[in-house]
């Protein structure tokens, strides 16, 4: 999987949380478009997808695109290290790779933990065998991964995506936007291509395209035992099992 990409602020939502200003009173509709998406996203706690930054600011989804276009292009003349990327779907700012290694030396500063190899390991195999069962991914490592599952999940970088239709249902685990974000991936078709894990592609997608049955498009995604589904309605829940032992991201 790609190292975590370097951001500078996280949110689904707009969550402006800016200082009072004498200018207040004025009429936002008055404000150029790309200052109002600027500061939008500067305030904003994760990615904003075209339809909330046109929400929060008032614009069309045309004026939007060509506002980031335009704060990309002053960026870049001024020298600033900062850029609009496409980030889980949304948009939010982030810092150019020249100053990573500045923002980790600041980052050492603080107390970080890290993932451990087998968290690594298991959030891979889910990334890219999603939705997949824990006795799919424990076949796979072939140790217990239940706690490395807890672990994950309080991380918010998994979730539970639905349950399979076998004796108990047993939860399916997927990725989250959050792990997009921290990975710097605009979506799961941006996991890097690797030997042996071959992402899985959803049933809607082998069904839309025409490339298998809606039978067969089942069985591509059921992991060892056929017939699994997934239901998109299914509450996350936790996980209460054995396994080794995780450290969390910082």
């Amino acid at each position: 999987m790609p190292e975590p990409a370097t951001t500078s602020a996280d949110s689904d939502q707009p969550e402006v949380d800016s200082a009072p200003s004498q200018d207040a009173g004025v009429d936002s509709a008055s404000i150029d478009v790309h200052k109002r998406v600027e500061a939008v996203l500067l305030t904003s706690e994760r990615a904003l997808s075209t339809a909330r930054l046109g929400l929060a600011t008032d614009a069309v989804a045309a004026d939007i695109e060509s506002a980031i276009e335009q704060l990309n292009d002053a960026y870049e003349s001024g020298g600033h290290v900062i850029r609009v990327r496409r980030v889980a779907g949304g948009w939010r700012m982030q810092t150019t790779p020249e100053v990573a290694n500045v923002l980790e030396q600041a980052a050492e500063r603080r107390t970080q933990h890290k993932l451990s190899p087998a968290a690594l390991e298991t959030l891979s195999i889910i990334a890219y065998r999603q939705p997949v069962m824990r006795a799919e991914v424990e076949a796979i490592r072939g140790v217990a991964c239940g706690e490395v599952l807890r672990g994950l999940m309080e991380r918010r970088l998994l979730r539970i995506s639905g349950r399979a239709e076998e004796l108990g249902r047993p939860m399916l685990y997927g990725t989250t936007r959050d792990f997009l974000r921290i990975f710097g991936l605009g979506s799961l078709d941006d996991l890097p291509e690797v030997e042996g894990l071959a992402r899985r592609r959803s049933i809607s997608d082998k069904v839309a395209t025409g490339d298998d049955s809606p039978e067969e498009a089942t069985n591509a995604v059921a992991g060892p035992e056929q017939g699994t589904v997934v239901h998109a309605d299914a509450e996350p829940v936790d996980v209460a099992d054995d396994g080794t032992n995780t450290t969390s991201v910082g």
